[in-house]
């Protein structure tokens, strides 16, 4: 297994010690695995939620191209945005 030198701030190398001596780990390369793990994980949905919204932005401008839209005045906007949530969730709108 590959070995690495790392420098951690004095609050880093105390959680890494409390929660070796809290016995969840069993050492601290097991403690930075572990947030090694997580940080990957986190990396890999923030990929997935960037690559999700940039398909939702060109759909839109899509849509947008095509002359796909509603013209919302500013006085109806929050009504608007309001229902977005209702027909999206194909719930009975109320009013």
């Amino acid at each position: 297994m590959a070995t690495r030198n790392v420098v951690l701030s004095q609050h880093q190398y105390e959680l890494v010690d409390s929660l070796v001596k809290s016995g969840r780990y069993q050492n601290a390369s097991e403690v930075l695995r572990e947030g090694l793990r997580i940080l990957e994980r986190q990396e890999l949905e923030n990929a997935a939620k960037i690559a999700a919204l940039r398909n939702a932005a060109d759909v839109g401008w899509s849509d947008v191209d095509s002359g796909r839209f509603e013209d919302v005045a500013d006085d109806d906007l929050d009504d608007f945005v309001g229902q977005l949530g209702v027909r999206a969730s194909g719930a009975q709108p109320t009013g």
